[in-house]
């Protein structure tokens, strides 16, 4: 599937993609204190993903986990790394249940798979159930990692979009999309509308951990980050409207 099939930026409305991975940080589930699973935060989030899944966009989500547990930060305080991770990817479940719930209420048909077993409350990853869950229009919601300690959910964001044909990945942050600094820590930092992936590798840009930046180069999917808090700016970004930062191979968003 390709995007340039879906882009006319003569016709209104039109697609610019037609199947997209969303990437969300666990931080996409904080309240305001940072900590924890907002529900009012989640159901803003599922009222953005159903309005584009009218559009007819075919739509898979990576959740995070990190509003409720951070491997890594756990094991800077002397847990097990392999045990903290695998916690954090239980972490990653509940987020993933929680929005799934929220689809339901706005009545879009979706379905959790996780990368380890817990068939009582989830798929096991299939890709070919995956991908059968897509064509029917249903929304597929990835959690608990690659079911492998050792990587951030950057990882599974970049393979699953891969192995479901995704057109692009798109990146829900607390921001307009890449700078060249931390604008809420730098009020100087800069605004980077275009990169390609070798500039947020070579300038260690925080877009994507450095294996799922190299997965993308490597096979030419497109990264597109924006501002989640914004609301609309889901369906703007797949529709085609110039915001936020585009990561491709080429400056100006090509592939």
């Amino acid at each position: 599937m390709k995007t340039e099939e879906f882009r006319d930026p003569k016709v209104p409305g039109a697609l610019r993609y037609k199947r997209v991975l969303l990437k969300l940080s666990g931080e996409a589930f904080a309240p305001a204190s940072g900590f924890g699973l907002d529900f009012d935060v989640a159901e803003r989030i599922a009222r953005e993903i159903a309005e584009v899944h009218a559009l007819g966009v075919e739509m898979s989500v990576v959740v995070g986990g990190g509003n409720i547990l951070r491997g890594a930060a756990a094991a800077e305080r002397g847990m097990d790394r392999p045990t903290a991770d695998y916690m954090g990817m239980l972490a990653t479940v509940i987020n993933g249940l929680a929005l799934k719930d929220a689809l339901d209420r706005q009545g879009v048909a979706t379905r959790v798979q996780t990368a380890i077993w817990m068939q009582e409350i989830a798929e096991p990853y299939i890709r070919g159930r995956a991908l059968r869950h897509l064509e029917k229009g249903r929304v597929v919601i990835f959690a608990a990692g690659v079911g492998s300690p050792y990587f951030s959910t950057d990882t599974p964001a970049a393979l699953r979009a891969l192995e479901v044909g995704a057109d692009a990945i798109l990146m829900g942050k607390r921001v307009e999309g890449v700078y060249d600094d931390d604008p809420r820590a730098n009020a100087d930092a800069t605004f980077l509308p275009e990169l390609t992936y070798m500039q947020v590798l070579e300038r260690d840009l925080k877009v994507m951990d450095a294996t799922a930046i190299a997965m993308c180069k490597d096979h030419g999917i497109p990264i597109h980050v924006f501002n989640l808090l914004e609301p609309g700016n889901v369906k703007r970004v797949v529709q085609g409207e110039k915001l936020g930062t585009i990561v491709a191979s080429t400056e100006g968003g090509g592939s």
